[in-house]
């Protein structure tokens, strides 16, 4: 029931890389039709990130293209913008993810589509955003932790700044894309109008750095990098182990007594140096040297099970493998197996989200290169002989 939220939405998918093929992947699973317009003989970007590849097909592409139909069109012809904008009359959605301007030179825009269709959602992502003396640019996930300042506050004092290996930029900009449409769609219900939604990574970036933004305007201090630590509260960190790590988080005094009684050291809760979250702050180095001469005589996975039953929240340091082997995982029913001929061994991650307890999944593969052209293109009333004769122009494939 869930899975066809979105039954009658149709979404015209101009997008490519991670951000957007995110946002129409989220769409997707919500049972939204998703048209993917891709280029002639490549496709989307992601078809050649490779390696890593599952039965001869990018990872990536894969992880970001579920629930999509493929067409191939080039949008550098005029004939293939002309079977877009014919496309854009019967759609719901459009979305893309061009250099602001771009779409406008080709006829794509947003004023061109919603004077076909009024009733269009039109959504843009950009990299900089569409106005400013960077929005004719290019942009990627770790550009934009760089320009954002997320990079400034990742990683461990002293080192080189890092990126976070997460595309938490580029997804999130996914995330706040459908959202944005999905509120559009809910006005357009009320008004009988469309409406353009716009979205950009460095916005998104810079939403992610709300909570260090605020700390600096409140102060006037810059953050700094503390590793796995967080400013505000103590202990909030990994600790050592005899085989690794586990992170505990202790927000408040009453968490912090938790810990000290899994650790069996109750003593700490009345040194004054640890009495209140403030006093564990400003001793931040003494409290970490003082609990790590108690988490390092234990395994990870007996401390980790020794702060949950006191209470405490904890997590062992988990790799991929571990993580999905966890009982945890399996019974969340994220990770599901998604097969079709040509990708039979496909598992994906699904859409987190449960409606009524039930897990929104997923139906179908991520598709071949232009597997759905000529279905797709003859509801436009185009016969045989057009369709042979796009695709030999090239126009199509």
């Amino acid at each position: 029931m869930f899975d066809t939220l979105l039954k009658d939405l149709r979404v015209l998918d101009l997008t490519q890389n991670v951000a957007g093929p995110f946002c129409t992947q989220i769409l997707g699973d919500l049972g939204a039709e998703i048209i993917k317009i891709e280029r002639p003989g490549t496709g989307d970007d992601t078809r050649a990130w490779r390696p890593p590849e599952l039965d001869g097909h990018s990872s990536t592409f894969l992880a970001l293209n579920r629930n999509k139909r493929s067409i191939c069109i080039d949008l550098a012809t005029p004939e293939g913008q002309d079977l877009v904008r014919r496309l854009a009359q019967s759609a719901d959605v459009v979305v893309h993810s061009m250099k602001p301007g771009s779409a406008e030179k080709m006829g794509l825009g947003s004023d061109t589509l919603r004077a076909l269709n009024p009733r269009l959602v039109y959504c843009a992502i950009s990299a900089f955003g569409e106005t400013g003396p960077l929005a004719s640019l290019p942009g990627y996930d770790p550009l934009m932790q760089a320009f954002s300042g997320i990079m400034s506050v990742t990683g461990n004092e002293g080192d080189d700044p890092v990126r976070v290996s997460v595309s938490l930029i580029d997804m999130g900009t996914g995330m706040w894309s459908a959202l944005g449409i999905l509120a559009a769609i809910m006005a357009r219900q009320t008004s009988g109008e469309g409406a353009v939604v716009s979205a950009s990574l460095l916005e998104t970036g810079l939403s992610w750095m709300t909570v260090f933004v605020a700390g600096y305007l409140a102060s006037g201090q810059l953050p700094r990098k503390m590793g796995s630590a967080m400013s505000m509260a103590a202990p909030y960190e990994l600790f050592k182990t005899e085989d690794g790590y586990v992170f505990i988080a202790a927000g408040n005094d009453r968490l912090f007594a938790k810990v000290c009684a899994a650790l069996k050291c109750p003593e700490l809760c009345s040194d004054p140096r640890f009495a209140t979250n403030a006093d564990r702050v400003r001793n931040r180095d003494a409290l970490k040297q003082t609990l790590t001469t108690h988490t390092q005589t234990w395994h990870s996975v007996d401390l980790a099970n020794a702060l949950r039953r006191e209470g405490a929240p904890c997590s062992e340091l988990n790799t991929i493998d571990q993580a999905l082997d966890h009982e945890q995982v399996k019974v969340s029913g994220m990770v599901t197996p998604l097969p079709s001929d040509h990708a039979p061994n496909l598992r994906v991650v699904g859409l987190p989200l449960r409606m009524n307890g039930e897990r929104v999944g997923q139906h179908q593969p991520p598709p071949l290169l232009g597997a759905d052209t000529d279905a797709i293109l003859a509801g436009l009333g185009l016969q045989p002989q057009e369709l042979t004769e796009l695709r030999t122009r090239g126009i199509t494939g």
